[in-house]
């Protein structure tokens, strides 16, 4: 039994103990679910209605939204992830602008992106999510130093060995950014 302890408690050392997926509870992308394997583009899985719906036309929480806007980002979908966070109900919830900083930023539109961070962290300054792909743009366009000002603050604001942190710290070591 102790040996089992011992092993359980090695193991759990060797992981990165809280690189999360941003905004999931997972240390990995979000998995393709249905949304994404069989719905059409915009669309999201029900799983009361046990089928593909239009997010404005639905009952969806935001959160269940949240989720296939996550998916979507990951799967490079940025215009479709994009259709969804237009139906959420909250316009001005942190984690919405975040992601529409996040996709338009991947689409190409930096500037208006970064405009969406900042109204990100006008409303939560605590956001650590919104403040590493705040970094991440600024390592995109080599502003380094503002990518690293932006670790300062994630680690200040209690940040530390988070996902928000391995990705910018990652992203600033390597100049490699991720799509989730």
């Amino acid at each position: 039994m102790l040996h089992k302890s011992l092993v359980i408690a090695a193991t759990c050392l060797a992981l990165p103990m809280a690189a999360l997926a941003a905004g999931s509870d997972s240390f990995s992308p979000p998995k393709p679910t249905q949304t994404t394997k069989d719905c059409k583009k915009g669309e999201v899985w029900d799983p009361a209605k046990k089928k593909c719906v239009a997010p404005r036309e639905s009952r969806l929480s935001d959160d269940v939204l949240y989720g296939a806007v996550r998916e979507y980002a990951y799967a490079g979908q940025y215009e479709t992830a994009q259709a969804i966070l237009a139906a959420m109900s909250d316009q001005s919830d942190d984690r919405v602008l975040t992601y529409w900083g996040f996709t338009h930023r991947k689409l190409g539109n930096r500037a208006l992106g970064m405009s969406f961070y900042n109204k990100a962290l006008k409303t939560n300054p605590d956001n650590l999510l919104v403040r590493s792909y705040m970094g991440q743009s600024f390592v995109e366009s080599g502003q380094i130093s503002f990518a690293k000002a932006q670790l300062r603050e994630i680690r200040a604001r209690g940040g530390q060995d988070t996902w928000a942190e391995t990705a910018l710290a990652e992203a600033i070591r390597s100049g490699s950014t991720y799509s989730y």
